[in-house]
């Protein structure tokens, strides 16, 4: 998969956007980020798109995550984009900033450039990618997706989720795991550190080979 990918620190970049200049590393410090690139302004699938990112806005809040976008227009064109999105999508208001990148220097940097598309002018377009970045800085998830479909935010929240619970407890979410319901105890948790860990107990699955690896357990938080 071309550009940044699960482990990478994102470089820490000056960047210019609708809410002011500041550098990538003071923006992530402290939290978790959504960074998600566009190939541009003003086309349509990323115009539903960064409305659904404006309309779970609260969501991310309420998980202490911050939103930061990017697109190779300039902050004139990022401004008029704004009230089409916000007119597609509405109740949604975009009050995360957007990286103007008119020059192309910052996906470069970033290691986020398409292999293949490039816009009229023959220049390169960034690739449709969406990286979750932990307040280490490093890209704890990343999604990337072609021109043609768009990103489900639901599947967004839900990886978040899990992230977050892996980052605070010894734990990994199973397939199709949803918040609410029981997770896996990470395999180089003993039994008796399991017990001590997790008072409110587990359950380990009987298994054909007999070996208790795939234990369950239900976190209140």
């Amino acid at each position: 998969m071309p550009g940044l990918t699960i482990g990478d620190t994102v470089p820490n970049l000056q960047v210019q956007t609708t809410h002011g200049n500041f550098n990538l590393h003071g923006y992530f410090s402290a939290s978790w980020t959504i960074l998600f690139s566009h190939p541009g302004d003003f086309t349509p699938v990323c115009t539903t798109e960064l409305g659904k990112m404006a309309k779970y806005s609260e969501e991310f809040k309420k998980r202490g995550v911050k939103l930061l976008g990017l697109s190779c227009d300039d902050l004139t064109s990022h401004k008029e984009w704004i009230k089409d999105i916000e007119a597609y999508t509405p109740g949604a208001k975009v009050d995360y900033p957007i990286i103007s990148d008119p020059t192309r220097d910052i996906i470069k940097q970033l290691n986020m450039v398409d292999p293949s598309e490039k816009d009229p002018n023959g220049s390169q377009l960034p690739s449709r990618a969406l990286h979750i970045v932990g307040p280490d800085y490093t890209i704890k998830l990343s999604f990337l997706y072609p021109a043609t479909t768009g990103r489900n935010m639901e599947e967004v929240v839900r990886v978040l989720d899990s992230l977050q619970k892996s980052s605070k407890y010894k734990v990994a979410t199973p397939a199709d795991w949803k918040p609410g319901e029981p997770v896996v105890i990470s395999p180089n948790v003993s039994n008796k550190e399991a017990k001590a860990m997790f008072p409110q107990g587990y359950q380990t699955v009987d298994l054909p080979s007999k070996k208790e690896y795939l234990r369950f357990t239900k976190l209140d938080s």
